[in-house]
């Protein structure tokens, strides 16, 4: 049996069930919707709006009518470009465009000074997008398997981030700006082109830094509480005087989008990481549970 397909404006059979629960929560996942319903636009009250795998090419530019949006899943789509209406949601905290075909973001999107949750993993990306410098507020930036060559030096004014992914893409030389940022407690550096790395002390409140499958010798200078994930990581860690430290645990899918704000820096990662192919420590990471 297929997936049932929505004809384009009307909600789903099942919207008036879902939305009776009082969550003021609505997932479209796994239907074939090649554009956002416009009735869905028409529930002010949304708190909640999952539209992940679905096939969908285009949003409205209606979707700003969703003022009390918190959480938007648009991954696995075939987005190329994203409605300067989605930069009008004031409420909005947990964004998720992975696994879309986007080249870049709206320069409104720095309006979303709301966000706490950024993924925007597996699209098309050249550069890092200049309006996320100017979210202050956001915590974890998920912008793995994109084509990222350099990091602008003004990302140290991103105060607020504790969480940074960029897996899977083309540096070939450890980003300066990084080792300004004092603050960072995951930073994921794997499947690059990375020969080797300065002393990263700098970075004060690392917990894990992860740089496998680089064409690196061996592993960073790093303080000793520092978990690492790459070559030469296992027999680092054994020297050390204190015990190493033990990864968290895994933890299930979406149980983070209901928990406290300190928990945002993960923000539904586990459900997003989990099963994807050669992550040997995303799950890991997304799961840490590190608070600002």
């Amino acid at each position: 049996m297929g997936i049932a397909e929505s004809t384009p404006d009307e909600l789903p059979s099942d919207a008036e069930e879902q939305l009776r629960s009082g969550e003021q929560q609505l997932e479209l996942s796994g239907r074939r919707l090649r554009r956002l319903p416009s009735a869905v636009c028409a529930l002010s009250r949304l708190q909640k709006l999952y539209v992940s795998g679905t096939g969908l090419r285009e949003l409205p530019e209606e979707i700003e009518e969703l003022r009390e949006l918190r959480i938007l899943a648009l991954d696995f789509n075939k987005l190329e470009r994203l409605p300067d209406g989605l930069c009008r949601l004031p409420r909005l905290t947990r964004l998720y465009l992975g696994g879309n075909r986007l080249l870049a973001l709206p320069a409104d999107f720095a309006q979303l000074q709301s966000l706490r949750c950024l993924w925007i993993e597996g699209n098309f990306l050249r550069r890092f997008p200049r309006p996320l410098l100017r979210l202050v507020a956001l915590q974890s930036l998920q912008m793995g398997d994109n084509r990222l060559r350099a990091l602008p030096a003004e990302l140290p004014r991103m105060t607020g981030l504790r969480g940074l992914w960029l897996y899977g893409n083309r540096f070939e030389e450890f980003p300066p700006a990084l080792l300004r940022m004092g603050r960072l407690h995951i930073l994921d550096l794997d499947r690059n082109r990375l020969g080797g790395f300065p002393d990263l002390h700098p970075l004060r409140a690392l917990r894990v830094f992860s740089y496998d499958h680089n064409p690196v010798t061996g592993p960073p200078r790093v303080a000793d509480t520092v978990f690492l994930v790459g070559e030469g990581a296992v027999e680092r860690m054994a020297e050390r005087d204190e015990p190493t430290p033990r990864p968290p645990p895994r933890r299930p899918a979406r149980a983070f989008e209901d928990e406290e704000e300190e928990d945002l820096l993960i923000g539904g990662a586990g459900s997003r990481t989990l099963g994807a192919p050669g992550d040997s420590l995303r799950a890991l990471e997304a799961a840490a549970g590190l608070g600002t």
